[in-house]
């Protein structure tokens, strides 16, 4: 019996060792972030150019989290994300929807009236601008999304309430925070979308008439072969745009509403890498005729791997930033710094590529 308790002690304390042992690196973590950051690294020697890829100067802000973890910070942890945002050359942050069916970013009283939506503990918009005027940073509002155009494949749906959350938002932030520079029109397609041209449209020309010509972008996805179910288990599909098909289309939308909206972000996740360069020229072509921005949305998390979604391996996010500077695009966003960039993630991979970009572009 002395014996067992002897084992069992030592056990014991073995265990509660072991766990003070992992414990200790991680509050220190989890406290102790530093912007003092060092101009190159002795670890990685890189057998590729340097910096030959677009710089990620914006990022969106995914509050809603309708399909990625929440993290849960408060303030203090979105000052210290603002500040590794800015360390690394960001100016432009952009909320990617400030309200998905009930769930809200805001205290709005129409969106708690009309849709019962549910009351937020914190003004996150408020906090956003706030935090952006502090670092200096441009933020662009993202539109509520009902939900509808999920449901029906109509987008047209979304147009009603953002008539009044785009005036709404206007009058209680816009006008006050210098910050405030700019609208994304948060309607997610890939094609030819029933009510698409019209829904950009009138949300476009009613953002830019409020707030004397701020300006507007859009970010669809390329219909490819990796374009699938989140929810589902593959990871390619067969009927997948060509290039052909995705210039014709995209240059009816384009041609439909390139006075009212002034950027497109395509997201470059839906497409292999083999294919970067033919559809990333053809977005360029198109973006130039009808005199817009073209910017990428460079999606940091992975769509190759069977987790959705986890941060993306360094060398896919290399190739797709050399692409985007390839093809002359205008400026470098992603989806999203944040969850799956950020020293400070939840997932401990994100703070390593923020660790190899900067070894990349010698930040």
């Amino acid at each position: 019996m002395e014996t067992q308790n002897t084992r069992r002690d030592f056990f014991k304390k073995a265990s509660l060792s072991g766990i003070a042992a992992m414990a200790v690196p991680m509050i220190g973590m989890a406290d102790n972030y530093t912007l003092d950051l060092p101009v190159s690294f002795d670890g990685s020697k890189l057998i590729v150019p340097h910096a030959s890829g677009l710089k990620i100067t914006g990022t969106f802000l995914d509050e809603i989290s309708h399909d990625i973890p929440h993290q849960n910070w408060g303030e203090k942890e979105w000052d210290r994300d603002f500040a590794h945002m800015k360390a690394i050359g960001i100016d432009t942050v952009i909320l990617i929807r400030s309200g998905y069916r009930r769930f809200m970013t805001y205290p709005s009283a129409y969106l708690l009236k009309k849709h019962n939506c549910y009351m937020p503990s914190v003004d996150l918009v408020e906090m956003y601008l706030r935090l952006s005027d502090k670092y200096g940073m441009k933020f662009y509002f993202g539109l509520y999304d009902s939900g509808k155009y999920w449901d029906t494949g109509d987008l047209s749906w979304e147009v009603e309430d953002n008539k009044y959350v785009i005036d709404e938002v206007w009058k209680n932030y816009g006008s006050k925070f210098k910050s405030f520079q700019g609208w994304y029109i948060s309607g997610e397609i890939s094609r030819k979308t029933k009510g698409a041209i019209g829904a950009f449209h009138a949300m476009g020309k009613q953002c830019k008439e409020v707030s004397n010509g701020l300006p507007t972008f859009i970010s669809p996805w390329i219909d490819g072969k990796k374009a699938v179910e989140a929810a589902g288990g593959n990871l390619t599909k067969e009927n997948a745009v060509s290039v052909q098909e995705h210039e014709r289309e995209w240059g009816e939308i384009f041609d439909g509403i390139h006075d009212v909206v002034d950027a497109c972000a395509f997201q470059d996740g839906h497409i292999d890498y083999d294919e970067l360069d033919a559809f990333f020229t053809v977005n360029k072509k198109l973006a130039d005729k009808y005199k817009m921005q073209c910017w990428t949305n460079a999606e940091t998390f992975d769509r190759d791997m069977p987790i959705r979604f986890l941060p993306i391996k360094f060398d896919k996010l290399r190739m797709k930033l050399e692409a985007a500077k390839r093809a002359g695009y205008d400026k470098g966003i992603t989806f999203e710094f944040s969850h799956f960039m950020s020293p400070q993630s939840s997932y401990l991979q994100a703070g390593h590529l923020y660790n190899r970009y900067r070894e990349y572009f010698g930040i």
